[in-house]
This record gives C-alpha cells, sequence and structure tokens, in this order.
C-alpha cells in the first residue's frame, strides 16, 4: 500500500492531460505524449477570434473495464463522480495488483525490486500504462476519434457543391413582406428547383401552386412522396421539408424558407445541410435581416458572395393602446394565441358558452384538421369569426386575421441543455405571431396587436420596439457514417454512448454547434435491447415522434421489435395495434388518444420510405390515416362538447360578472383542486368514476363538517345564555 501511495504521488505530479491540437492522450512526460506544432491545423479562413479552444473530452462517458485472471475484461459501471481518465486507470491498476492471485512475472519483479530498494518507482510505470490501454482502449485510437468528430470544416463535407459556383440571394424582410413570393417566383420560372420548407403544410402549400401554374412539382416529406407523372418520373420541380431536400441532386434554382431557424437547437443542423450541400446554380433564402450578416460569414467559408433583397411588410400592423381584459370584447377577425392546449380548451369554451363560434389550431392536430380550421375561419359565409391557436399560425397556414390577441406571454422553451423552463417570448418570435394580424391577401389591410390582460401590454410593446436577436451559430449533427466509425473503434458501447462520446470529442469553430440530441438518445435507450444493426438503429432513433406521448413510443417500440423479427408490419397488424377502426371522441382524452394514433401512422409512413419490405403496406395506411383525420375533424368541431363531457362540474368562469366574484371569494384552494383533479384523470391516475366518487364523499363530509360547526354553535348559545341566567340569579 505505501509503494501505491507513492505511484499516486508520483502519477499526480506527471499531471495527465489531453494534448490540445495534437489530439493525443498523455499520461506522462516520455509516454504518449507529442508536443503541439503550431500551425498543424490548416484552415481555410482565419476564425481565431471565434473559435474556442479544442474541449476537453467528458471523460465520465468512457466506462472503464476491470482486468480479471488470464486478461479477460469485465464492463465496469462509470463513477458516479465525473473523474479524469487517469485517475479511473489509477484506481483500477491497484485493485488489479492487490487483488490478483497471480501477477505477470515482469510485473511482480519490478514491484518486488522496488519494494526492496533495488528498483525505482518510475519502474511501474509502462505497466500502469499497459493496464490504461486494456481498460480504456479508446486511449489507443484518441487521434482517429478525434479526427472522426473534427466538425470544423462543415462545408467540405459536401464536394458536388463546392465543385460549382453558386449565387447566394437572400430575401430579407419581416412576415407579410413578399419575399418568399419573390423568392418562389424565379422557382418557378427555373428550368429545375427545389422548395424548401420547415413545415409539411408549407411544402404543400408550393407543391399545389406549382402544380396550379403549370409547372410539374413533386412532394416529397418524411412521410409522403407524391409525383405527379403517371409513370413516376422524377418532376424538374420538387417542394420537400427541409431535412428531407437531396444534396446530391442538381438544381438551377433552389429556395430556403425561414433560414432564421438555422440556429434552432433541435433542427438547426437539416438548414445547415440545405445552405452548405444544395447542388443549385442560385440559392434563394429567405428570412428575417437578423440573419443576413451571418449567412454572408457562413458564405465567406465556402468562397460565394451573397447578394441581399430587402422587402418591406406590405400592410401595416399597429400596438393597440388597452388590452381586451374580457371575452365580452372580442370582434370578428380575432385570434387569440395560447401557448399550451389546456388554454385552448378552457378559452374556446368559454367563447362558446358566451355563444359565439370559434376555430382551433395547436401544434399537435394533423394538417388536415388545421386546414379544415383554417378555411372555417377565413370562410366569410361561416358563422365562425374567432380563431384560438397556439404559435402553430406563425407559418405556414393564410389566415384573415384583423387583431391578435396574446392571451400569456410567457411559453414553455427548451434549453441548450435539453432543459424544459417558462421563459418570456422573444422578439422574433413576437413578430412572427404578431406579423400574421392584416395579410395583404385577407380583407384587413391593417393589423391590430394586443394582449388579454393589462399587465402583458407594456410587456409586448417593450418586447416588440426591441430589435431581434442576430444569428451568431448555425446547427451541427453527427452523421450515420461519424457514428459507425466511432462504433468501429469502440465495438462495445451503446448508441447512446458513442453519441455522448463523440459531442464530447467533436470540436466546432465559433460558426457552428452541435444541436441538441436528447431526443435522438431518448429513442435510443428506449431500443438498445432490441437486437439491430447500427445503421438500422440510427435511422430508427432519427424518426420525428413525440416522446410526451405514452402510446406513440409503445408504437415505436412495438415497431422495433417486430421490425428486429424481420416480420413485415402488415397493414392488418397494425390495425390491430391502434384497434381500427376507432370510434369517435367522447371526450378530450379520446381526442388526444387519437391525434397519437395519427402521429404513430405517421410513423409508419415514415419508416416505409426507409425501409420498404418491411413496412409494405403504405397505400393502406394512408387511407385510414384520411379517415382518422376526418373523425378528429369532427372532434375539433365539437371541441366544446368534449371538454363538457371530460369533466361535467367544471363551470366557465366568464359566463357572469357575479359568478366571478363568488370564484374571486372562494380563492385558489378550490381552482387547484379543480385542476389537480383535472390532471389526476388526464394522467391515467384516477378514473371519472372514483372521481365522482371522491366529490360525493367531498359533499358528504362538508355537510358534515358544516353539521358539527352548527352543533357547536348551538351549544355555545346555550351555554352563553345558560351564564348570563347564572349571572343574574
Amino acid at each position: 500500500m505505501r509503494l501505491f501511495n507513492r505511484l499516486q504521488r508520483q502519477i499526480n505530479t506527471r499531471s495527465p492531460r489531453i494534448t490540445a491540437g495534437s489530439c493525443h492522450v498523455s499520461f506522462g512526460s516520455g509516454l504518449l505524449h507529442k508536443q503541439h506544432q503550431a500551425g498543424s491545423v490548416v484552415c481555410s479562413r482565419n476564425v481565431s477570434s471565434n473559435k474556442p479552444p479544442p474541449k476537453t473530452p467528458d471523460t465520465s462517458l468512457f466506462i472503464p473495464s476491470t482486468v480479471e485472471k488470464k486478461n479477460s475484461l469485465k464492463r465496469m459501471k462509470p463513477p458516479g463522480e465525473p473523474a479524469r481518465l487517469f485517475h479511473q486507470a489509477f484506481i483500477s491498476f491497484r485493485k488489479y495488483v492487490l487483488e490478483m492471485a497471480s501477477l505477470p512475472a515482469d510485473l511482480h519483479i519490478i514491484l518486488s525490486d522496488i519494494c526492496c530498494g533495488a528498483g525505482h518507482i518510475d519502474d511501474i510505470y509502462p505497466y500502469f500504462i499497459r493496464h490504461a490501454k486494456q481498460i480504456f482502449p479508446m486511449l489507443d485510437c484518441m487521434d482517429d476519434l478525434r479526427k472522426i468528430s473534427d466538425l470544423r470544416l462543415p462545408a467540405n463535407w459536401y464536394p458536388e457543391a463546392r465543385a460549382i459556383q453558386r449565387k447566394v440571394i437572400f430575401h430579407a424582410g419581416p412576415t407579410n413582406s413578399g419575399k418568399t413570393y419573390q423568392a418562389i417566383q424565379r422557382y418557378l420560372a427555373a428550368k429545375s428547383g427545389v422548395y424548401c420548407g420547415p413545415l409539411k403544410l408549407l411544402a404543400h402549400e408550393i407543391f399545389e401552386k406549382s402544380n396550379d401554374a403549370g409547372v410539374p412539382c413533386d412532394l416529397v416529406t418524411g412521410e409522403e412522396r407524391t409525383l405527379v407523372d403517371p409513370e413516376g418520373r422524377a418532376a424538374g420541380h420538387v417542394a420537400c421539408t427541409i431535412e428531407m431536400c437531396s444534396v446530391t441532386t442538381p438544381y438551377e434554382v433552389a429556395v430556403i424558407d425561414e433560414i432564421q431557424m438555422i440556429k434552432d437547437p433541435s433542427r438547426g443542423w437539416a438548414w445547415t445541410r440545405a445552405l452548405l450541400g444544395l447542388c443549385a446554380e442560385e440559392i434563394h433564402v429567405c428570412g428575417e435581416p437578423a440573419a443576413i450578416d451571418f449567412i454572408r460569414e457562413l458564405m465567406y467559408t465556402t468562397g460565394e458572395e451573397m447578394e441581399v433583397h430587402t422587402y418591406q411588410r406590405l400592410t401595416p400592423f399597429s400596438i393597440l393602446d388597452r388590452a381586451v381584459e374580457s371575452l365580452d370584447n372580442l370582434r370578428p377577425g380575432d385570434c387569440i394565441v395560447c401557448f399550451s392546449k389546456n388554454d385552448i380548451y378552457s378559452i374556446s369554451r368559454q367563447i362558446e358558452a358566451k355563444g359565439l363560434e370559434c376555430a382551433v389550431i395547436y401544434g399537435s392536430l394533423p394538417p388536415g384538421t388545421k386546414l379544415s380550421q383554417a378555411k372555417k375561419f377565413n370562410d366569410p359565409d361561416d358563422p365562425c369569426k374567432i380563431l384560438v391557436a397556439t404559435d402553430a399560425i406563425g407559418m405556414g397556414l393564410n389566415l384573415s386575421i384583423k387583431r391578435i390577441i396574446f392571451n400569456t406571454l410567457v411559453k414553455p422553451n427548451v434549453n441548450e441543455k435539453g432543459e424544459k423552463q417558462m421563459e418570456t417570448i422573444s422578439t422574433s418570435q413576437a413578430l412572427q405571431i404578431a406579423g400574421r394580424a392584416g395579410r395583404f391577401s385577407s380583407k384587413f389591410k391593417e393589423g391590430e396587436v394586443t394582449t388579454m390582460h393589462r399587465d402583458d401590454l407594456p410587456v409586448l410593446k417593450e418586447i416588440l420596439s426591441q430589435l431581434v436577436e442576430p444569428v451568431q451559430t448555425a446547427g451541427l449533427h453527427p452523421t450515420a457514417e461519424q457514428i459507425e466509425m466511432f462504433a468501429y473503434h469502440l465495438p462495445d458501447s451503446t448508441l447512446s454512448n458513442l453519441v455522448d462520446i463523440f459531442v464530447s470529442l467533436c470540436q466546432v469553430d465559433g460558426l457552428y454547434f452541435v444541436c441538441n440530441i436528447d431526443d435522438f438518445k431518448f429513442l435510443a435507450d428506449m431500443i438498445q435491447h432490441i437486437p439491430l444493426n447500427l445503421r438500422t438503429r440510427y435511422v430508427f432513433c432519427t424518426a420525428p415522434i413525440n416522446k410526451k406521448q405514452p402510446f406513440v413510443c409503445t408504437s415505436f417500440l412495438k415497431f422495433a421489435r417486430q421490425f428486429s423479427r424481420d416480420e413485415p408490419l402488415t397493414f392488418g397488424w397494425v390495425c390491430r395495434h391502434i384497434s381500427w377502426p376507432v370510434a369517435p371522441p367522447k371526450n378530450i382524452k379520446d381526442l388526444v388518444h387519437l391525434e397519437a394514433v395519427h402521429d404513430v401512422l405517421d410513423l409508419y409512413l415514415w419508416l416505409s420510405y426507409r425501409f420498404m419490405d418491411m413496412f409494405p403496406d403504405t397505400a393502406c395506411i394512408r387511407q385510414i390515416q384520411q379517415e382518422l383525420d376526418d373523425i378528429i375533424q369532427q372532434g375539433v368541431r365539437n371541441i366544446t362538447r368534449l371538454i363538457r363531457a371530460t369533466d361535467p362540474t367544471i363551470t366557465d368562469p366568464l359566463q357572469t360578472q357575479s359568478g366571478r366574484g363568488q370564484r374571486s371569494q372562494r380563492g385558489s384552494g378550490e381552482r387547484m383542486d379543480s385542476s389537480l383533479a383535472n390532471r389526476l384523470v388526464r394522467d391515467g391516475l384516477l378514473t371519472p368514476d372514483l372521481l365522482r366518487q371522491l366529490q360525493r364523499e367531498w359533499s358528504k363530509d362538508q355537510k358534515q363538517e358544516l353539521t358539527n360547526k352548527s352543533a357547536v354553535s348551538t351549544d355555545c348559545h346555550n351555554t352563553d345564555n345558560k351564564g348570563k341566567r347564572m349571572k343574574k340569579k
């Protein structure tokens, strides 16, 4: 033990480190160490002012192995606290020497010499290094791992795009300024072109506009492929979602919409890939002026110049000086913007309780239902004149809105670490939503913006008066090829662990960041126990599913398990899984479940274009998905009835002025109980029958409590009277 205490002090003085630049792991001077030579990394552009120093890998991600007899390796859990590799290696080496029944002869001799004073403590160091390489195999390939995860020059990933001289035109302007219209006109006039949009709805819109204009155009989204040619030949034009664009097909014109989303923490990589990789003679980029400088700097790294066209809003919108304050003050053409479905349910019921009709749009609704609700709201002959929506209206829908009303200015958001938090909406988000008021193509030529509550109005004015924060970085994401190369060097690591190690080791310059991979890791961990090859596992984990939906996650797991058995997922199998045919929704819980079923069918279609043999019944699935869309549309039309059926005890808080007064006197406790009951029922922890039984028992207890209070009061009154009579006597 004294020997190892000396050894530990000796190792500590050698200050192990990862040498910056040379990408080499060093445990001591003279072993595994190379001097960093200045200028060894050559870049085509100097970005040292923005370039952070190379990252030291998060060594807590590396899982050490302990060496048993016969030099076999055994997996060991990582320590609870992050530790340096050398410290983990030292502990393992000490345990190996002290607990092994017999040591290798050479090591035994060295230790004996040191103990007898015939050797120096440094003599044991080569054996320590040998042991460290056994438990951390990546030490021998750290150079290769760092080269694989070097993301400092992503422009070089696309040799086809670098082989041509592209012309980049930036169409900059606020919402409703005609910037996208001008880019689409050039797209339609070209011999071939691709439109890349952030939403399926936008891709559908361009697909229809192009074909209506006599320009044959195909549609490509994650879940759908529509070829206009009856013989199945590809058209010269294609409208697609941004993730689905091809970076190998040559085009004359490419349009990239909403370029400011290149900074999105989750999806920004798709805009980076399209901007750097599209093989088009002209790249038309549409977005906020806040992205101009950054895109110009990004194009400088590719050696391409950028031309900027600026646009002004076609119709003005003004911020009102008064908040709405009451639903009694709603007018035709109003849109109330909420940031949660619960607020949408509540407000839509309150509106219809006043005898008004309203349309409802939120993110998890199928595209067909969103279009149906938008059409209902826009129709001048329809009695529906009010819209209740989330920020899903910010893109992809043409709506005839006169006044935008923010119900709240606080929105749940996911930060860079993947943590959910409540934040005040940004200037960019506020402008995107407010810009939907007074569209150029609608009957309202001037828009208005205000808030529901008086206290929010000055906050909204301050938000809208600020400049949009400029875009500063673009997202990147590890590719399947990079992860496969990592797996070659680290064959025993899980996919989730491989991605973690990749992110820990990767190097990016000041223009880029690595997108959040929490959703990817969530799916990877979910199917880790299922036997799939690495490429298949990677593709499954890139599926766009909502991990908050338990039914969708369960379906994803069943799909992967069925796939691993090499059993095709047939139409009959899917119908049994989703219990098709489904009944119309009777309450909100049923409606939410049907939305999840629609997402499951989307997942099937998404996988069917990656694994056609294993997901063969695409046409049948698409047919029942359309039927399901109709059922959901019917449910949304009757959403007030569904809300009432979900919890008949809920009353409308804005029904009468007297009702408001009574409720305010009751305090917050009753509201908390009501919301808790709703949450327990919604989460399946409490059934409606049990809730009704609890309500009856609660009422019974309250009556009993009132009776007891009355009895006590009577007793006190009688005692008081008796005391007065005694005084008189």
